[in-house]
């Protein structure tokens, strides 16, 4: 790879002429400017990211953390991060935790190690360490979904106990009393404001909450594999599932099938997400929206404002979930007839 000083020699100028001609930072005769140029293409030099950083004090570029970026959601929220990140002017990198909260902030140490100029994350869990890292940084930041114990940050998250709400209560308007939910982890807070908002509608329908029927897993269509095998093993199986993701209803509908149950005509199965392949499983799957593209979009926005004025108002923004309806969910009187 050439360096500036080969770009400096074959141009017959000091390598400060070269870094000035790169960086705009001084006045350099047009005839100069445009012999470091052209040495520069044919040689293929590629400024340093880093070098340059140290004369501006910016990489314009931004370090996202996620807990599991093959999980559909967080891909499609990339996406929507990414794109408008770049509109902006600014690059990402990427990195997943994988649920591991030493591995999380072992990254996040990377990424500021690689003197970003703001944080996106969306945290597998908090704990004293986590906070303790993010107070004593001063990057600008965001938390994405999951909000991090004593930390006060810029947030953006969709209004999941809601989301759970509305789940749950399409659950008891289409009849249904026997209702279950499998939720994702107890130390994520979104897991359990999804939990929270199951808890409501069946508080407002005046069903009383089976605990046999509330079972805690992880966010992987093998975690709903596994919680659906428990609830259909009941004596006194649900008529109904809450699934706090889609992975999980995806995981779950395989594992009622080869246990030779029908959906929805023997339990109904509503998700939460919308990821791409909810609406081409078999039966296609009713599920609650979260606005991925939307939230992606406005977390790049809130950060690069942030980085923009550190001196703005902490903002929190939350959006609206909606229902989608397919195929995966019946009436309860159609659960009867069809037995």
């Amino acid at each position: 790879m050439a360096t500036m000083k080969q770009v400096a020699e074959k141009s017959g100028v000091s390598t400060t002429t070269v870094s000035h001609v790169i960086n705009g930072t001084r006045l350099v005769s047009d005839e100069a400017r445009e012999r470091v140029l052209k040495v520069i293409k044919d040689l293929h030099y590629i400024p340093s990211a880093v070098a340059r950083s140290l004369k501006n004090d910016k990489t314009h570029t931004l370090g996202m953390l996620v807990p599991n970026s093959s999980n559909p959601y967080f891909a499609e929220l990339i996406q929507g991060i990414e794109d408008t990140s770049f509109m902006l002017g600014y690059n990402i990198i990427l990195c997943n935790s994988y649920d591991d909260l030493k591995k999380q902030i072992d990254y996040i140490r990377v990424l500021l190690e690689k003197r970003i100029d703001g944080l996106i994350l969306v945290s597998s869990g908090s704990d004293r360490e986590l906070t303790k890292l993010l107070l004593s940084e001063k990057t600008p930041k965001v938390l994405v979904d999951r909000e991090v114990t004593g930390v006060s940050a810029d947030f953006v998250e969709t209004d999941h106990e809601h989301g759970g709400y509305l789940a749950t209560k399409y659950l008891t308007d289409l009849g249904h009393r026997a209702i279950a939910c499998v939720a994702g982890p107890k130390n994520v807070l979104s897991s359990s404001a999804r939990v929270d908002g199951y808890k409501r509608a069946l508080r407002e329908a005046k069903i009383k909450p089976n605990p046999d029927w509330l079972i805690y897993s992880d966010f992987t269509t093998k975690g709903g594999f596994s919680a659906f095998q428990k609830l259909i093993s009941l004596a006194d199986m649900p008529t109904a599932v809450f699934a706090s993701n889609d992975l999980m209803a995806i995981g779950g509908i395989c594992a009622a099938s080869q246990g030779g149950k029908r959906i929805p005509e023997d339990l109904s199965v509503i998700g939460y997400d919308d990821i791409a392949l909810a609406s081409y499983c078999n039966p296609p799957l009713t599920t609650i929206v979260q606005p991925k593209h939307e939230l992606g979009v406005l977390t790049a926005r809130v950060l690069v404002a942030r980085i923009t004025d550190k001196n703005l108002p902490l903002r929190r923004e939350i959006l609206e979930p909606s229902l989608v309806i397919r195929q995966s969910t019946a009436p309860l009187a159609h659960n009867k007839l069809s037995k």
